[in-house]
């Protein structure tokens, strides 16, 4: 055999080699494709906000806009989406349980919540979704809002007022709420500094929560005191 003859099947040799080595690239079931384009989604709207248009997004997400549409129809319902499954889908059932057992203190219950819920929200990724939909004029922050108020500072001052054995009544629930928004901000705070800002923070997370709800159950107790 000639020395060309045998680079030739040198060659194929190793492409057959080749060929039975190589990955096998499996196709992604619809729903499978629809959730790696959100996941995907996500991560490039932390990145860069909600300005990017579905041309960008489709370059990034290394597709086409006519795929991207066959899963969802047009930006606001991928937004919307996202805020399922950032939001909503991460919501532990458990949680309503947890802040309205009053077999417990109300203290401890609060500790536990927050320790658990810090765990959720207070990642980078998280956060910067949460902010840029607040610059973009994006509905996720007031939906997302009005989630906190009805699931955790409504439920935070009923028992704070059935703990001291008093009413929250129509009159004093505005002002008992915003007294909780404090608490919740001081929280969330904590997390913007660390995850958004990058500066330091002087004490663990469960710390903070500690010191947070005492100066809370503190300040809180004693304006119920002085209303009294």
């Amino acid at each position: 055999m000639s020395r060309a003859a045998q680079n030739r099947t040198q060659a194929s040799g190793r492409t057959a080699a080749r060929a039975k080595t190589a990955p096998v690239q499996r196709r992604l079931s619809a729903a499978d494709r629809r959730r790696d384009i959100l996941a995907k989604s996500i991560e490039y709207f932390a990145q860069v906000g909600f300005d990017g248009g579905t041309r960008e997004l489709a370059r990034h997400l290394g597709t086409t806009q006519p795929l991207l549409y066959r899963y969802f129809p047009n930006k606001d319902a991928l937004i919307q989406e996202i805020y399922k499954v950032v939001y909503l889908d991460q919501w532990k059932s458990h949680w309503d349980g947890l802040l309205t057992d009053r077999t417990r203190p109300l203290r401890a219950r609060l500790q536990d919540f927050y320790e658990d819920y810090t765990d959720v929200i207070l990642n980078p990724q998280w956060m910067r979704i949460y902010f840029f939909a607040g610059l973009k004029g994006v509905n996720i922050n007031e939906r997302y809002l009005a989630l906190v108020e009805e699931r955790i500072l409504s439920p935070i001052v009923r028992e704070f007022h059935h703990e001291a054995g008093l009413e929250a009544g129509p009159d004093t629930l505005p002002r008992a709420l915003e007294i909780a928004w404090q608490l919740q901000g001081g929280i969330f705070y904590y997390g913007v500094r660390r995850y958004v800002y990058g500066t330091k923070v002087h004490v663990s997370k469960s710390e903070m929560i500690t010191e947070a709800l005492d100066l809370f159950f503190a300040g809180y107790g004693a304006r119920l005191a002085a209303q009294a």
